[in-house]
């Protein structure tokens, strides 16, 4: 029941991270009237600036509430995190212009990396020693499920009801989630000697940031075709806006299927889940853009497109968290900062070429090519790591020689 109530959590984020996609559209007529009436494709790409605004309040938020929470017990630190998201995400769909709209959204993100990193960490715990990758895919796994059923049935309700009748149905769910965690979760202490100056100190290693920048480079491949798979379904595949939340289920059932894997391949062997993962997703990108103006080939490379970009989730958590051994809550809520500069970068730099004039597959494009550097940076990293182990072995010294077996002389 307790992870239970933590996967819920995840369910949530994902609702009122990926919600955001499918009623782009939606937001961008109510909100950005003047604008959808000039060019429609301008005022979706500018209302992309919603879910930017939510990666940013995330990259602010995870290193900062990590540092200066690193002495609360974490139960009570995940209940605090999903009160702010109720906060926030009431005041979302309630924001009257758009300009407010950036506000509740950056507000409601700054608590998303802290309760990934914090409820992972529950997770593991709960799991026992050497489950660290399946910790997290446990909470990973509610947002991946989310994709499934919720962001499609509340894409569904926002396009009927309106969009802010959407997310005052998440901020329900927030409520009820933060209910099931008080009553199903054991309390359990912070990390022994936890600090905000011992979970701030991991940004004094090297290994940390070069781990950061290839997650922040390398994901935003993702966000760069997820975000705009909406006018990609109804403008490009030329399929009705009732097919968008089919996309984003299909989708999501790869995203599920994708984190299970990567959950278990994590705790097999991490480097080359990175590497494997990172390839999956530039080559399902590359498929997105080759086939999605076909309705079969749309369908079929999003389920693709979900299962490698979630198969490299659960790994890149435990690649974080294994750099700042010292600072694991750090390093959880670091990874959610990357990941979220991609989400940032993703659908920015996927809203400029769209608003370019390139078409809306132009963002897949920019996706292939973003997911290729970051991948590059990961073999570049996990080489060097390499080389420094075998480096430190070599130079240690050999004691087999000074060891004489029992029953043995000399």
């Amino acid at each position: 029941m307790a992870l239970l109530a933590l996967a819920l959590g995840g369910f949530c984020l994902g609702l009122t991270e990926f919600v955001a996609m499918g009623l782009l559209p939606d937001v961008a007529h109510d909100l950005l009237p003047a604008d959808y009436a000039r060019s429609s494709p301008d005022a979706i790409a500018k209302a992309g600036w919603m879910i930017t605004s939510y990666a940013l309040g995330v990259v602010v938020g995870a290193p900062t509430i990590a540092a200066s929470t690193a002495r609360v017990p974490r139960r009570r630190l995940v209940l605090g995190l999903l009160a702010l998201f109720v906060i926030g995400t009431t005041a979302s769909a309630l924001a009257p212009s758009f300009a407010l709209l950036l506000v509740a959204r950056f507000v409601a993100a700054l608590a998303h990396g802290a309760y990934f990193g914090a409820a992972g960490l529950l997770a593991a715990a709960l799991l026992g020693p050497g489950n660290e990758g399946r910790g997290f895919a446990v909470v990973l796994g509610g947002l991946t499920t989310a994709n499934i059923f919720g962001v499609p049935l509340i894409t569904l309700l926002g396009q009927s009801a309106g969009w802010r009748a959407g997310y005052l149905a998440v901020a329900g769910l927030f409520a009820v989630t933060l209910l099931a965690v008080f009553a199903a979760v054991p309390e359990m202490p912070a990390a022994p000697g936890g600090s905000p100056r011992a979970e701030l100190a991991a940004f004094r290693l090297p290994k940390v940031w070069l781990i950061t920048a290839f997650v922040a480079i390398g994901s935003s491949g993702f966000f760069a075709v997820n975000s705009y798979i909406a006018p990609v379904t109804t403008h490009v595949a030329g399929l009705s806006t009732s097919a968008v939340p089919w996309v984003l289920a299909v989708m999501g059932v790869g995203m599920t299927v994708g984190n299970a894997l990567g959950g278990i391949a994590a705790d097999r062997n991490l480097r080359r889940s990175i590497l494997f993962g990172f390839s999956g997703v530039a080559a399902a990108a590359l498929l997105f853009t080759l086939t999605a103006h076909n309705p079969v080939g749309l369908f079929v490379s999003a389920f693709l497109v979900g299962t490698t970009a979630l198969f490299i989730a659960p790994p890149l958590q435990a690649q974080l968290i294994l750099a700042a051994p010292g600072a694991q809550l750090m390093g959880a809520a670091v990874n959610q900062s990357a990941m979220n500069v991609a989400n940032a970068a993703g659908a920015a730099i996927g809203g400029a070429v769209i608003g370019a004039g390139f078409g809306y597959l132009s963002a897949a494009w920019a996706g292939v090519a973003l997911t290729l550097t970051g991948l590059c940076l990961a073999f570049l990293s996990l080489r060097r790591d390499r080389a420094a182990t075998v480096a430190e072995d070599a130079g240690a010294p050999d004691l087999s020689a000074q060891l004489t077996p029992v029953g043995t002389s000399r």
